[in-house]
């Protein structure tokens, strides 16, 4: 049986396709000045079907501007000089929505005469979004490329150019134009070729996803210079190769330094090591002088009494014993700095404190000294018995040494836990030091800063060299007249 279409249908038909492909239409009576929508014209502005347009109110819902003025143009070459048009431009629906639309406008002519215009217009608003929300990403994406500050470069598989920023070319010293009639290849240091390739192939048959290496170039003048390659590959959805990204970073410079620094620390590991060679066999030595010397003096004393009997014999003793203090501490130092391989242990701190406090009881007894402990029982800390030893001992000695006169020394120990380190802060209320004026010298050897018959210069001296050969620091804050206190950092046990 053979269905003829009616009329009907072909309407319902029309307006079935317009709505689906957001297409409508529109006629213009030029004898009538009537304007009229489709129904999905009226849709596409978000008005009600029963709205009548005007061809005043039609073009008011173009945006204003470019948008608005090109439609007016359009439509009067139209009317005017037979001219079609197909443009993509804004408009603002009735809600307020901004779309983007393509008006078709074509004339119809009868003796000459424009009779009317009827055209088409399609809601193309998501499409026209996305193709330019695209385009800026993709020019976000381009001038990113073209203005990186480490050399990018695609390349086909054959490791010819395809593209490259500027600042390749001023890595390799070359113009755009140059850079382009040669390849990667090219450019590569010939001792580092094989890798490329082998690294390239490996990529393209799917065993490598991308290669990074530290390697050579070559530049326009010739020198030789290095750089951090980035490649990776690039596949289709079907996963055959397309072609390479390659990102190059100029390390040249830092190289030539890295190596410049490395030699100077080599050189100065060296310098160390035969400066502690110095300080050993010295020591040695002048211990060995210093007893023969001293042996002397006994032999004199015991064959040749009556020689000691002059005011010259107890100042050559004096001047011995002196030699063999001096000999003794220098000593101390050598040993501290010439062990490499310090082996540290904990050590309970409030336990090793009190062994040194009970050890200078006469000393604390006769003076009157008060000594205040504030440190917790389980608080352990790592270092070598001896030298923790040697830490507090002169710490203590020190305090009590260069108190107030006439008054008792007052020692304060007390502690501060961070996350590494426990910071023994030992604080005193003795004669205190100008630290703008020695502050700079206060550790260095055979710097006093008081006048005490017993101060020698070595103890603070020696004293840091042992704490920062635990690993540990000191530091200080002092007042004239007031007080010290020293900030042992000193490495916690776990």
């Amino acid at each position: 049986m053979q269905v003829t279409p009616t009329n009907d249908n072909t309407l319902f038909l029309l307006n079935f396709i317009q709505q689906q492909a957001s297409i409508g239409t529109w006629e213009y009576h030029v004898e009538e000045e009537a304007l009229q929508w489709s129904d999905e014209t009226k849709r596409i502005h978000e008005l009600s079907l029963d709205y009548e347009p005007e061809i005043a109110s039609g073009i008011s819902f173009y945006k204003e501007g470019y948008s608005r003025e090109t439609i007016k143009k359009l439509f009067a070459d139209c009317l005017e000089h037979n001219k079609n048009f197909d443009e993509e431009l804004e408009i603002v629906t009735a809600k307020g929505s901004e779309k983007w639309v393509r008006a078709i406008g074509m004339a119809v002519m009868e003796d000459g005469k424009c009779i009317k215009v009827q055209g088409l217009f399609q809601d193309i608003d998501e499409k026209t979004k996305n193709i330019k929300a695209l385009a800026f990403k993709e020019e976000q994406l381009s001038k990113t490329f073209e203005n990186a500050v480490v050399g990018m470069a695609i390349l086909d598989l054959n490791g010819q150019w395809i593209e490259f920023n500027k600042s390749l070319c001023h890595i390799f010293g070359y113009k755009k134009e140059e850079l382009q009639r040669i390849s990667y290849l090219d450019i590569t240091h010939p001792e580092d070729l094989k890798y490329d390739y082998q690294a390239m192939a490996k990529m393209m048959k799917g065993t490598k996803h991308n290669y990074e290496a530290e390697k050579r170039f070559i530049g326009k003048n010739g020198n030789a210079i290095w750089a951090l390659l980035s490649m990776s590959i690039i596949r289709d959805d079907d996963g055959k190769p397309q072609h390479f990204v390659a990102q190059i970073n100029d390390l040249t410079h830092m190289k030539i330094h890295r190596d410049e620094v490395n030699q100077l620390l080599e050189t100065t590991e060296n310098q160390n090591k035969r400066l502690l060679n110095f300080a050993h066999i010295v020591s040695h030595n002048l211990r060995s002088h210093y007893s023969n010397l001293d042996m002397l003096l006994d032999l004199v004393k015991i064959d040749y009494p009556d020689n000691t009997k002059n005011d010259i014999f107890p100042h050559i003793e004096e001047a011995v014993s002196h030699l063999g203090e001096t000999v003794e501490n220098l000593n101390e130092v050598a040993s501290i700095n010439i062990k490499n391989a310090i082996m540290l242990e904990p050590i309970n701190l409030l336990g090793n404190l009190n062994k040194v406090i009970k050890g200078m009881s006469a000393l604390i007894l006769d003076s009157k000294t008060i000594v205040v402990k504030d440190i917790e029982q389980h608080l352990r800390v790592m270092a070598i018995p001896a030298y923790l030893d040697s830490i507090l001992l002169n710490f203590l000695t020190n305090a009590i040494k260069y108190k107030k006169p006439g008054k008792p020394a007052h020692i304060h120990f007390h502690t501060e836990i961070t996350e590494d380190h426990i910071i023994l802060h030992i604080s005193d209320q003795g004669l205190g030091i100008d630290l703008e004026k020695h502050g700079k010298k206060l550790f260095g050897m055979y710097k006093t800063f008081h006048n005490h018959k017993d101060s020698r210069g070595l103890g603070l001296f020696i004293t840091k060299n042992q704490v920062e050969a635990l690993g540990g620091k000191i530091e200080v804050t002092s007042q004239l007249g007031t007080g010290t206190t020293f900030s042992i950092y000193l490495k916690k046990h776990e």
